[in-house]
């Protein structure tokens, strides 16, 4: 998995690509990108499937804020992303979140 940010000089923006793997999405029909940009809706943001097998999706978030994600693979598992800025505790018992900071 993976993250690029690109910091926008136009705007007070961050373009945030997000990165599936074909090893981590395991023959994947679906990924979605689930977090707090999206008020946590697991149909809002689905991620586009490469040729390649990955899954991709990018995003324009505000500067200067910290947002929680995860992703959802064929609507029952979760995954983090290892590559993100850091991970945080949720009120689920054993449960991270990942973070992208902007």
């Amino acid at each position: 998995m993976s993250i690029k940010k690109q910091f926008l000089k136009s705007r007070p923006e961050c373009k945030v690509k997000f990165r599936v793997t074909k090893d981590r999405a395991a023959g994947a029909e679906a990924v979605h990108l689930v977090g707090d940009f999206n008020d946590w809706d697991t149909s809002a943001t689905p991620m586009r499937a490469l040729k390649s097998g990955d899954f991709t999706a990018s995003l324009d978030l505000d500067l200067d804020q910290a947002y929680a994600f995860r992703y959802l693979v064929d609507g029952e598992t979760w995954l983090n992303d290892e590559d993100a800025d850091r991970s945080e505790e949720t009120p689920f018992p054993g449960v991270t979140n990942s973070v992208v900071v902007t």
